[in-house]
C-alpha cells in the first residue's frame, strides 16, 4: 500500500476541496492518503511518503502563495528525488499561467511531475472527478 501526502494551502476552501477529492481517489485505489495543511508539513516529512501532491491556488499576478506555501515547496522540491508528484490548485482569474510556471520550475529542479491540475474557482463535478482520478494515478505510480 502506497503512502501519499496531499499538501496544500487554501484561502477560500477551493484548493482544500481539491485536496480532499485527491485523497478520496487515492484511498479508493487502496493507498494510505492524507491531506495536510502546508503549515503542518516540512521537507523532513517527505521521506515518509511514496508519492505527494502539492496544492496552491493562484495568488496575485498568477503566482504561488509566498508567505506559507512557497517556502515549504522550495524546501521540499530539493528532497523529492524520484517520488511521483502532482501539482494542483484553483484560480479565479487569468488563464492558469501560474500552474504552467510552477510545473516548469518543478521539472527544472528534477521533480518527477506526473500531472498538474487546475480548477476555476470551486471544483465542479468535472474537476472533482479529475481530482479523484489524480489521486488514483498517485496511488498507482
Amino acid at each position: 500500500m502506497s503512502k501519499i501526502a496531499v499538501v496544500y494551502w487554501t484561502d477560500s476552501g477551493n484548493t482544500e476541496a481539491m485536496a480532499n477529492a485527491i485523497v478520496d481517489g487515492a484511498a479508493a485505489a487502496g493507498a494510505d492518503a492524507k491531506a495536510v495543511l502546508v503549515s503542518e508539513f516540512s521537507a523532513d516529512d517527505v521521506a515518509a511518503f511514496d508519492a505527494l501532491a502539492f496544492g496552491c491556488p493562484a495568488m496575485g499576478a498568477e503566482e504561488l502563495e509566498s508567505d506559507e506555501f512557497e517556502p515549504v515547496w522550495e524546501a521540499c522540491k530539493e528532497v523529492l528525488g524520484d517520488k511521483p508528484v502532482a501539482l494542483f490548485g484553483s484560480y479565479g482569474w487569468g488563464s492558469g499561467e501560474w500552474m504552467d510556471t510552477w510545473k516548469d520550475d518543478a521539472e527544472s529542479a528534477g521533480v518527477k511531475v506526473i500531472d498538474a491540475l487546475i480548477a476555476n474557482d470551486a471544483p465542479d463535478d468535472e474537476a472533482t472527478s479529475a481530482c479523484e482520478a489524480l489521486g488514483k494515478s498517485l496511488a498507482e505510480a
